[in-house]
């Protein structure tokens, strides 16, 4: 659990360094999760796939550092997003536990997370408040052996055939799947400036598994092929997303 924990505590140090913030943020140390939870639906979330499957949720007190950093135009919307803003520093992260992929950022309410015992909470301050003073936020790490928490005892209070028969109440809803072989970040001048048979390099290469989604959430790896002259997907892989069916 320690080597664990040190990966949290790296991955907590990594945001810091790269978040946009008005002042150089340190992590102050581990927290119990109630001192965020004031501030729970206001989080930033995402999931991390790789070696390892790790949940992140990043709380801040005040958000407003960011609309700043996305740059404005009078009387308009920030040109870039809160959650585009956030990206990097998430990625950033991310890099702690080697490769993989970082999902979509999502604004949304963090309190399961913070719920379950096997999250670590880090609290990130501003260094002339090391010693006093308001949290300027928290950040919130989950990983997932082999891509699922798992609660023993409610394991075992469920009866045999009592998730299949809950989830045939829902077999016939569709749901959006997604197959996507890659990204790439570029700024507004790049993206303004495509056109017709400009090439864009994604951040995977050849041969490699690409992802496949059901409403969002990564759930499988797969190849892309042919069949009948569609493009198809050959899956290879199954990640075991178990924990949210009950």
């Amino acid at each position: 659990m320690s080597i664990t924990l040190t990966l949290h505590e790296s991955a907590a140090e990594r945001l810091a360094t790269q978040l946009p913030a008005p002042a150089t943020l340190h992590v102050a140390g581990i927290v119990p999760p109630h001192a965020a939870a004031a501030y729970a639906p206001l989080a930033v979330t995402a999931t991390f796939v790789g070696s390892v499957t790790a949940d992140f949720a990043l709380i801040l007190t005040d958000g407003s550092f960011l609309a700043a950093a996305g740059g404005t135009q009078q009387g308009h919307a920030a040109v870039v997003s809160a959650i585009d803003v956030l990206r990097p520093a998430m990625e950033h992260a991310a890099a702690a536990f080697d490769a993989g992929v970082l999902g979509e950022l999502r604004e949304e309410d963090a309190a399961g997370l913070l719920s379950d015992p096997e999250t670590a909470v880090f609290e990130l301050r501003q260094r002339q408040a090391m010693d006093g003073g308001q949290a300027f936020g928290w950040f919130a790490v989950r990983v997932r052996e082999h891509g699922t928490v798992q609660d023993a005892a409610a394991a075992r209070s469920i009866q045999p055939g009592a998730v299949s028969s809950r989830l045939g109440l829902i077999s016939n809803v569709e749901m959006a799947l997604t197959v996507e072989i890659g990204r790439t970040r570029m700024s507004v001048r790049d993206a303004l400036a495509l056109e017709p048979g400009k090439v864009i390099e994604l951040d995977r290469s050849a041969g490699a598994p690409a992802d496949v989604l059901l409403n969002g959430r990564l759930i499988a790896h797969g190849e892309v092929v042919v069949v009948d002259q569609d493009y198809a997907v050959r899956i290879t892989r199954i990640l075991d997303v178990a924990e949210g069916i009950y």
